[in-house]
């Protein structure tokens, strides 16, 4: 009798065959599946604002001022500060002249976001 001698390899070809497969079925089933729809909700008039925001206006001379008074940059966030705490919900918005230097408005954002002034943006005029 012949004596059969051991085998220390392993055969892989088994698991090459099913790795194969499963490719074949990931690649079939993968153009059935379609994850690009997205279900996006109705805007209504629940997202219109309840209070009417203040707007910071930013004069060409970098000057700020709120419904027509000037104000430092101390004082007015001092009255920003009284306004928001006694509306949580209330929204800031800087309207600037196109002619003041970016470099301002974002100083004056950044401000307000080191304050704790959150619901902050910016006023524009929709081109017609």
């Amino acid at each position: 009798m012949k004596q059969r001698r051991l085998m220390n390899q392993i055969n892989v070809v088994p698991y090459i065959d099913v790795m194969l497969v499963l490719l074949v079925i990931f690649m079939v089933t993968a153009p059935m599946t379609n994850p690009g729809v997205v279900d996006l909700p109705k805007v209504g008039q629940s997202l219109k604002q309840k209070i009417k925001p203040i707007i910071i206006s930013i004069k060409k001379d970098a000057s700020t001022e709120i419904k027509g008074k000037k104000y430092k940059r101390d004082e007015l966030l001092a009255y920003l500060k009284v306004t928001t705490k006694k509306n949580p919900d209330q929204s800031v918005v800087i309207a600037a002249d196109k002619k003041v230097r970016y470099e301002e408005v974002i100083t004056i954002m950044d401000l307000l976001k080191q304050n704790e002034i959150n619901k902050v943006g910016l006023l524009l005029t929709p081109s017609k």
